[in-house]
Protein backbone atom coordinates (compact mmCIF):
# COMPACT_ATOMS: atom_id res chain seq x y z
CA UNK A 1 0.00 0.00 0.00
CA UNK A 2 2.42 1.99 0.84
CA UNK A 3 4.40 1.79 -2.66
CA UNK A 4 0.81 2.70 -4.08
CA UNK A 5 0.80 5.70 -2.34
CA UNK A 6 4.18 7.16 -3.00
CA UNK A 7 3.73 6.30 -6.54
CA UNK A 8 0.65 8.44 -6.81
CA UNK A 9 2.14 11.53 -4.62
CA UNK A 10 1.35 15.15 -6.18
CA UNK A 11 5.03 15.47 -5.06
CA UNK A 12 6.26 12.57 -6.77
CA UNK A 13 4.20 13.41 -9.91
CA UNK A 14 5.83 16.98 -9.92
CA UNK A 15 8.85 15.78 -9.82
CA UNK A 16 8.96 13.76 -12.53
CA UNK A 17 7.23 16.26 -14.76
CA UNK A 18 10.07 18.35 -14.22
CA UNK A 19 12.40 16.14 -14.53
CA UNK A 20 10.96 15.14 -17.90
CA UNK A 21 11.43 19.01 -18.78
CA UNK A 22 14.89 19.11 -17.85
CA UNK A 23 16.05 16.43 -20.14
CA UNK A 24 13.30 17.34 -23.05
CA UNK A 25 13.65 21.19 -23.23
CA UNK A 26 17.75 20.64 -23.96
CA UNK A 27 17.55 17.88 -26.15
CA UNK A 28 14.96 19.43 -27.95
CA UNK A 29 16.80 22.55 -28.32
CA UNK A 30 19.77 20.93 -29.50
CA UNK A 31 18.44 18.73 -32.09
CA UNK A 32 16.56 21.89 -33.79
CA UNK A 33 19.87 24.33 -33.64
CA UNK A 34 22.08 20.93 -34.30
CA UNK A 35 22.57 21.83 -37.77
CA UNK A 36 21.65 25.42 -38.27
CA UNK A 37 24.13 26.67 -35.06
CA UNK A 38 25.85 24.22 -32.86
CA UNK A 39 27.09 21.53 -35.58
CA UNK A 40 26.46 23.62 -38.87
CA UNK A 41 30.51 23.16 -39.57
CA UNK A 42 29.77 19.59 -40.26
CA UNK A 43 27.45 20.35 -43.04
CA UNK A 44 27.10 22.35 -46.03
CA UNK A 45 24.96 25.32 -44.64
CA UNK A 46 25.62 29.09 -44.39
CA UNK A 47 28.18 29.73 -41.17
CA UNK A 48 27.08 32.36 -38.84
CA UNK A 49 28.96 35.24 -39.17
CA UNK A 50 26.16 37.76 -37.14
CA UNK A 51 27.84 38.65 -34.19
CA UNK A 52 24.56 39.54 -32.29
CA UNK A 53 23.25 36.08 -33.24
CA UNK A 54 26.40 34.23 -31.99
CA UNK A 55 24.96 36.55 -28.44
CA UNK A 56 21.67 35.08 -28.88
CA UNK A 57 22.86 31.84 -29.44
CA UNK A 58 25.09 31.24 -26.35
CA UNK A 59 22.79 33.45 -23.74
CA UNK A 60 19.83 30.96 -24.86
CA UNK A 61 22.67 27.76 -24.57
CA UNK A 62 23.56 29.47 -20.99
CA UNK A 63 19.59 29.64 -20.12
CA UNK A 64 18.66 26.36 -21.25
CA UNK A 65 22.21 25.24 -18.84
CA UNK A 66 20.77 27.59 -16.51
CA UNK A 67 16.82 25.73 -16.56
CA UNK A 68 18.82 22.34 -16.03
CA UNK A 69 20.92 23.36 -13.08
CA UNK A 70 17.94 24.89 -11.41
CA UNK A 71 16.23 21.69 -11.79
CA UNK A 72 19.20 19.17 -10.85
CA UNK A 73 19.51 22.03 -7.75
CA UNK A 74 15.64 21.07 -6.14
CA UNK A 75 15.85 17.45 -7.08
CA UNK A 76 19.12 17.10 -4.99
CA UNK A 77 17.63 19.14 -2.32
CA UNK A 78 19.96 22.26 -2.57
CA UNK A 79 17.06 24.55 -1.97
CA UNK A 80 19.19 27.12 -0.25
CA UNK A 81 21.85 27.43 -3.50
CA UNK A 82 18.73 27.02 -6.06
CA UNK A 83 16.95 30.46 -3.85
CA UNK A 84 20.96 32.12 -4.45
CA UNK A 85 21.49 32.16 -8.08
CA UNK A 86 17.82 32.98 -8.32
CA UNK A 87 19.53 36.55 -8.90
CA UNK A 88 21.92 34.76 -11.75
CA UNK A 89 18.85 33.44 -13.47
CA UNK A 90 17.01 37.07 -12.97
CA UNK A 91 20.17 38.73 -14.50
CA UNK A 92 19.77 36.21 -17.80
CA UNK A 93 16.52 36.38 -18.11
CA UNK A 94 16.86 40.24 -18.73
CA UNK A 95 19.91 39.58 -21.23
CA UNK A 96 17.77 36.83 -22.89
CA UNK A 97 14.94 39.42 -23.66
CA UNK A 98 16.70 42.27 -24.17
CA UNK A 99 19.59 40.15 -27.16
CA UNK A 100 16.63 38.30 -28.24
CA UNK A 101 14.40 41.45 -29.31
CA UNK A 102 17.78 42.95 -30.54
CA UNK A 103 18.19 39.92 -32.61
CA UNK A 104 14.81 40.00 -33.72
CA UNK A 105 15.12 43.72 -34.55
CA UNK A 106 18.35 43.17 -36.56
CA UNK A 107 16.65 39.64 -38.60
CA UNK A 108 14.04 41.26 -39.69
CA UNK A 109 13.52 44.95 -39.66
CA UNK A 110 17.11 45.53 -40.75
CA UNK A 111 18.37 42.32 -42.87
CA UNK A 112 14.21 41.69 -43.87
CA UNK A 113 15.24 37.55 -43.01
CA UNK A 114 12.13 35.72 -42.93
CA UNK A 115 11.50 32.10 -44.09
CA UNK A 116 10.68 32.06 -47.81
CA UNK A 117 7.01 33.21 -48.48
CA UNK A 118 7.23 35.16 -45.32
CA UNK A 119 6.73 39.00 -44.68
CA UNK A 120 9.45 39.90 -42.56
CA UNK A 121 7.47 42.58 -40.60
CA UNK A 122 4.49 40.22 -40.20
CA UNK A 123 7.49 37.30 -38.78
CA UNK A 124 8.77 39.79 -36.32
CA UNK A 125 5.74 39.38 -34.15
CA UNK A 126 6.74 36.00 -33.61
CA UNK A 127 10.15 36.50 -31.71
CA UNK A 128 8.22 39.49 -30.07
CA UNK A 129 5.41 37.36 -28.76
CA UNK A 130 8.08 34.83 -27.62
CA UNK A 131 9.83 37.20 -25.35
CA UNK A 132 6.93 38.76 -24.41
CA UNK A 133 5.12 35.36 -23.49
CA UNK A 134 8.63 34.31 -21.33
CA UNK A 135 8.77 37.54 -19.66
CA UNK A 136 5.23 37.37 -18.15
CA UNK A 137 5.92 33.46 -17.67
CA UNK A 138 9.06 34.60 -15.48
CA UNK A 139 7.72 37.44 -14.00
CA UNK A 140 4.80 35.31 -12.56
CA UNK A 141 7.40 32.40 -11.60
CA UNK A 142 9.48 35.16 -9.28
CA UNK A 143 6.68 36.90 -7.80
CA UNK A 144 5.54 32.76 -7.09
CA UNK A 145 8.68 32.07 -5.53
CA UNK A 146 7.86 31.02 -2.29
CA UNK A 147 4.88 28.66 -3.40
CA UNK A 148 6.80 26.00 -4.95
CA UNK A 149 3.77 24.54 -7.12
CA UNK A 150 2.91 27.92 -9.00
CA UNK A 151 6.54 28.70 -8.80
CA UNK A 152 7.74 25.26 -10.50
CA UNK A 153 4.81 25.30 -12.97
CA UNK A 154 5.83 28.71 -14.47
CA UNK A 155 9.10 27.91 -15.05
CA UNK A 156 7.82 24.54 -16.98
CA UNK A 157 5.82 27.28 -18.72
CA UNK A 158 8.78 29.42 -19.53
CA UNK A 159 10.74 26.05 -21.48
CA UNK A 160 7.40 24.97 -23.35
CA UNK A 161 7.47 28.76 -24.38
CA UNK A 162 10.82 28.53 -25.94
CA UNK A 163 10.03 25.57 -27.89
CA UNK A 164 8.58 27.12 -31.09
CA UNK A 165 11.73 28.45 -32.39
CA UNK A 166 13.91 24.48 -32.09
CA UNK A 167 10.59 22.91 -33.35
CA UNK A 168 10.57 25.75 -36.40
CA UNK A 169 13.83 24.45 -37.45
CA UNK A 170 12.78 20.81 -37.60
CA UNK A 171 11.92 19.86 -40.90
CA UNK A 172 9.07 17.11 -39.77
CA UNK A 173 6.13 18.60 -41.71
CA UNK A 174 5.72 20.62 -45.21
CA UNK A 175 6.70 23.95 -45.09
CA UNK A 176 2.99 25.32 -44.82
CA UNK A 177 2.07 23.92 -41.61
CA UNK A 178 5.62 24.87 -39.72
CA UNK A 179 4.01 27.31 -37.69
CA UNK A 180 1.36 24.64 -36.92
CA UNK A 181 3.72 22.44 -35.98
CA UNK A 182 6.05 24.71 -34.37
CA UNK A 183 3.69 26.12 -32.17
CA UNK A 184 0.77 23.66 -32.01
CA UNK A 185 2.90 20.59 -30.54
CA UNK A 186 4.26 23.28 -27.17
CA UNK A 187 0.77 23.70 -26.89
CA UNK A 188 -1.05 20.42 -26.84
CA UNK A 189 2.32 19.67 -24.39
CA UNK A 190 1.58 22.56 -21.86
CA UNK A 191 -2.20 20.90 -21.70
CA UNK A 192 -1.58 17.40 -21.31
CA UNK A 193 0.61 18.72 -19.13
CA UNK A 194 -1.72 20.43 -17.15
CA UNK A 195 -4.39 17.80 -17.25
CA UNK A 196 -1.21 15.31 -16.11
CA UNK A 197 -0.61 17.73 -13.38
CA UNK A 198 -4.56 17.99 -12.12
CA UNK A 199 -5.41 14.20 -11.93
CA UNK A 200 -2.47 13.78 -10.04
CA UNK A 201 -3.33 16.32 -7.64
CA UNK A 202 -6.56 15.95 -7.60
CA UNK A 203 -7.92 19.72 -8.62
CA UNK A 204 -6.62 22.53 -11.01
CA UNK A 205 -3.58 25.21 -10.23
CA UNK A 206 -5.45 28.22 -11.08
CA UNK A 207 -1.89 29.83 -11.67
CA UNK A 208 -1.05 26.72 -14.33
CA UNK A 209 -4.04 26.90 -15.85
CA UNK A 210 -3.49 30.97 -16.58
CA UNK A 211 -0.44 30.15 -18.11
CA UNK A 212 -1.29 27.36 -20.28
CA UNK A 213 -4.80 29.26 -21.32
CA UNK A 214 -1.84 32.14 -22.50
CA UNK A 215 0.15 29.41 -24.17
CA UNK A 216 -2.94 28.23 -25.88
CA UNK A 217 -4.45 31.03 -26.80
CA UNK A 218 -1.58 32.92 -28.60
CA UNK A 219 -1.45 29.90 -30.72
CA UNK A 220 -4.36 31.54 -32.98
CA UNK A 221 -3.87 34.96 -32.33
CA UNK A 222 -0.20 35.10 -33.83
CA UNK A 223 -1.00 35.23 -37.06
CA UNK A 224 -4.28 37.32 -37.00
CA UNK A 225 -2.13 40.25 -35.16
CA UNK A 226 1.16 39.71 -36.90
CA UNK A 227 -1.02 40.22 -40.70
CA UNK A 228 -3.21 42.81 -39.11
CA UNK A 229 -3.01 46.17 -40.57
CA UNK A 230 -1.98 47.88 -36.88
CA UNK A 231 0.79 45.81 -36.39
CA UNK A 232 2.47 45.75 -40.30
CA UNK A 233 1.79 49.57 -40.02
CA UNK A 234 3.51 49.99 -36.46
CA UNK A 235 6.82 47.87 -37.47
CA UNK A 236 6.94 50.00 -40.77
CA UNK A 237 6.69 52.94 -38.84
CA UNK A 238 9.72 51.09 -35.87
CA UNK A 239 11.90 50.26 -39.26
CA UNK A 240 11.84 53.66 -40.96
CA UNK A 241 14.02 54.55 -37.97
CA UNK A 242 16.48 51.89 -38.57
Amino acid sequence: MAANVSVLSPRLAERKLHLATAIGFPLIVLIGYFKSYYFSFLFDVPAVANALVHAHGIIMSAWVLYFVMQTALIRTRNVKLHMTTGMIGVALAVLVIVVGLATAVDAQLVRSAAPPGANPHAFFFLPVSDMAIFAGLFATAIYFRKRPVEHKSMMFLTAIAFLPAALFRMPVVPPEYANIWAFGVPALMAMAALVWHSVKNGKVNRVFAAGVAVIVAAVPMRPLIANSEPWLSFVAWIASYL
